[in-house]
Formats: C-alpha cells, sequence, structure tokens
C-alpha cells in the first residue's frame, strides 16, 4: 500500500503478539513527551497526537493515565535517546530509535540483534541520508490530486500525495505535522486516520529476496524484543 505502509511499523500487539511491550513503550514514550513539554494535551500538540495514536492501538486509557501523572510529579526516571543505524539482510538501509535509561545495555542488546542476524551496525549517518524526516498521514480516499489542492490552498508545505489501492498517503515536512493534520480535519471532520506520525520515509526501496527474507523476518523480531526500541525503519521491499 505504497511507502507509507512499506515503512510503517504494524502495532507491536500484532507483530510480536504481546500487547503489554506495546503498552509498555507507549507509556515510556508519553512520559517522556509530557515531562519535556508538559502534561496538558491542549498546550503539547505532541503528547495529544501520541495520546491519540496510543488509543487507536487501543492502550489502555489506565495506561496512558498513569505515564501522564508520572511526569506530572517530576520525578521517575530520566530517559536519553539513541538512534542506531546500519544494514539489514539484503544489504537493505535500518534505523533503530530508542528511549533508554542505560546506553550500554541498549547498545550491547541492539548490537546483538545485528551481529546474530547478518546485519552490520554502522555509524550515525550511515543510513539516515538515505531517508528523509517526515510527517506522514495515511486515510481512505480515491481523490489524492483534491487532497493536494485542498493543502496548497491552506498553505501547507507538502512533499508529496500518493494514491494506491483506495488509500492516499500525504507526506510534508516534520514541522508541518500540526498544520497540515489540521487542513486534513478540517476539510474532512470524519476522517480517519490510519497513520499520522514522523517517520523515517526512504528515498529509495532495497529488493529482499531468497534466504535474505527469512534473517530480516527474526533480524527485526530480535530488534523489537529489544524493551528500549521504539521505533525500527527500514528500506526493504519484500520480494517472494
Amino acid at each position: 500500500m505504497g511507502r507509507a505502509y512499506q515503512n510503517r511499523k504494524e502495532s507491536m500487539a500484532k507483530t510480536a503478539g504481546q500487547k503489554t511491550r506495546l503498552y509498555s513503550r507507549y507509556g515510556k514514550e508519553i512520559y517522556v513527551c509530557a515531562k519535556q513539554g508538559g502534561v496538558d494535551p491542549d498546550g503539547n500538540l505532541s503528547l495529544r497526537s501520541l495520546i491519540s495514536r496510543a488509543k487507536k492501538d487501543q492502550v489502555p486509557a489506565h495506561v496512558i493515565e498513569r505515564a501522564v501523572e508520572k511526569a506530572r510529579g517530576g520525578g521517575g526516571e530520566d530517559y536519553d535517546t539513541a538512534r542506531y543505524e546500519g544494514f539489514g539482510p539484503g544489504g537493505c538501509m535500518v534505523i533503530v530509535d530508542c528511549l533508554t535509561d542505560n546506553n550500554k545495555r541498549t547498545f550491547t542488546e541492539v548490537r546483538q540483534a545485528f551481529v546474530k542476524n547478518d546485519a552490520k551496525l554502522g555509524g550515525p549517518g550511515t543510513a539516515a541520508h538515505m531517508f528523509d524526516h517526515q510527517a506522514v498521514f495515511v486515510f481512505e480516499g480515491d481523490d489524492d490530486e483534491a487532497v493536494l489542492e485542498m493543502l496548497m490552498m491552506a498553505d501547507v508545505d507538502v512533499t508529496d500525495v500518493e494514491l494506491e489501492d483506495g488509500m492516499i498517503s500525504v507526506f510534508t515536512p516534520v514541522s508541518e505535522f500540526n498544520k497540515a493534520k489540521t487542513a486534513l480535519t478540517d476539510d474532512n471532520a470524519n476522517i480517519d486516520f490510519k497513520v499520522e506520525h514522523l517517520s523515517f520515509v526512504p528515498q529509495t526501496m532495497t529488493e529482499v529476496t531468497g534466504e535474505d527474507i527469512e534473517m530480516f523476518d527474526k533480524f527485526i523480531a530480535a530488534l523489537e524484543d529489544c524493551d528500549d526500541v521504539q521505533n525500527v525503519y527500514h528500506n526493504a521491499e519484500i520480494i517472494d
């Protein structure tokens, strides 16, 4: 279903079959977002968007509320962001974003996922230069040209609008996230976003075939088994 879906990690409840891991990761991300930008979703647009996404992924309200209350208290853990880049099976490029309270532990776990699955961990910038950091919105629709025209009339800086299989994908610079979402919502109050997040969108895709497919699946599963990993981005295009 287009680049947005190729680059989108399905909810952890589906890919790993463990809802507790999904809840833990959302809880950690909500806590950090609320602690850094404020606990009021009306004043912290990033928090509001994150909570909306968590609800769509069926994260229980008590998990969300507990994370916000934890941030309100001002105590708790201090998390650092960590990003690792490299090459996965078949030569695809991979970016791994983490939130961690122990960088040494996280590096060791991520490195092991690479080493044990025919992948190679690189330094900063190894893969990122082949991705565009963008806001991505995906929703049902059949007229991409009308959507593009509407966004341009709303003075939104649009990178691309794609239509595939009845789904419209809108790509904008990260800085345009809130402006684009507001324009789309104002144009259609009943719009149901299948995807609404910041993502690393690959500039080109790398075909992964044959025996590399199984190794690639194991590699992604190993990364997602790491509690500190929040998101995995790649440019792999699976060719059966």
